[in-house]
């Protein structure tokens, strides 16, 4: 076993899986996760290892993701956020933050999505202007996790001089005019604490700014696309494994007392789990085709980036629906888990980029024409 999954491994049995129900029925954020994955040192699985991180690529984060998505999809969804920001701030931040950030004294997070381009993350709206002290923000950040948790936020804007679509700040959550909105209560993902944020004349100093004036749009789509997507897609992929596995214990356990047989007995609700394994070994193999892709720059490793979360998600919600059917009405119990993961899974398709942008996406791909 790899070291990342050899730390993770009794994290997940003594404070994931455990606290994972009352995260769920709270809306709890899932502080006692993320301070066991900073301990060990797994919120810097992809800092270098000269800052002190992990030094791990894409392959390890889809690894870890996976693992704990099958128990609590919240916590995965915010190491999620933490890993696509992380990213950024390795290859472009100073080293005091890349140091703070393989210690895991800072929680990250993305804040791309706004009010004014919604989902086309890539477009932002808000506006970033040279003043007295630095530079001043102004947004409507309509979606980040972790909004009242994260330390520092990646955060885009309109570039202060170029003419290009977007630049990148590190944005400490804690500066003056940041107002991130009241923690997250929806129908699934439920403890991420995700939510509006305003910024109103927030000054930040012009160092703070991650690549260069103008060169948002190019670290959107080297960096952060394809790690959110990965990992993104791995959260989808465990919630499948983790459902599929809960519905089988369900059937080979639940028993027709009158005719002394298990619902696992029936030929439908064996077909029904069939499906729900080769739709998840279906999903698996795509995603891990695809970290391969990114670790050897493939020819087609825009391609399958864009396929993967949008497989993994579409199919995420079709797994998590049989397991719904196959375990009737103990599925609608929140002690037997299933209904969560039919919950949490329905995010994903809506996530930035949306299964219907990527399919869009895909299909200019491979007609040869431009995606933006």
């Amino acid at each position: 076993m790899s070291k990342h999954l050899e730390l993770l491994k009794p994290i997940l049995a003594e404070v994931i899986a455990p606290q994972a129900q009352l995260v769920d029925a709270k809306a709890a954020f899932p502080k006692k996760a993320m301070q066991a994955l900073a301990d060990v040192g797994l919120l810097g699985l992809l800092s270098s290892a000269d800052v002190g991180g992990l030094g791990e690529g894409p392959r390890a984060a889809v690894e870890v993701i996976e693992a704990i998505a099958q128990h609590c999809a919240t916590t995965a969804m915010v190491t999620t956020m933490h890993y696509s920001a992380a990213a950024v701030i390795e290859a472009h931040g100073t080293l005091a933050e890349r140091k703070k950030t393989a210690s895991g004294e800072h929680l990250s997070t993305l804040a791309f999505s706004e009010a004014g381009s919604r989902s086309h993350f890539w477009a932002p709206v808000s506006t970033a202007k040279r003043v007295e002290g630095g530079i001043a923000l102004d947004a409507q950040k309509s979606w980040i996790t972790s909004n009242n948790h994260a330390a520092t936020y990646v955060w885009s804007s309109r570039p202060v001089d170029s003419q290009e679509a977007s630049t990148i700040w590190l944005v400490p959550r804690q500066t003056k005019n940041i107002k991130p909105a009241d923690s997250f209560d929806g129908l699934g993902l439920r403890g991420n604490d995700s939510g509006p944020c305003q910024s109103d004349n927030a000054i930040i100093p012009e160092e703070n700014r991650l690549g260069e004036d103008g060169a948002g749009f190019g670290i959107m789509m080297e960096i952060v696309l394809p790690y959110f997507s990965v990992m993104n897609a791995a959260c989808s992929l465990g919630l499948m494994e983790g459902a599929t596995q809960r519905a089988c214990a369900h059937a080979s356990g639940a028993r027709y007392a009158h005719i002394d047989k298990s619902l696992a007995d029936l030929p439908t609700i064996r077909n029904y789990l069939a499906r729900m394994r080769c739709k998840t070994d279906m999903a698996r193999t795509l995603l891990y085709d695809t970290v391969s892709a990114m670790e050897v720059e493939r020819e087609d490793m825009k391609l399958r980036v864009l396929e993967s979360k949008a497989v993994c998600n579409e199919a995420a919600t079709e797994v998590t629906d049989l397991a719904m059917r196959v375990c009737g009405g103990a599925a609608f119990r929140r002690d037997v888990g299933v209904e969560r993961y039919f919950r949490d899974a329905r995010a994903g398709t809506v996530m930035a980029p949306t299964t219907d942008v990527l399919y869009d996406f895909i299909g200019k791909a491979i007609c040869g024409m431009e995606l933006f």
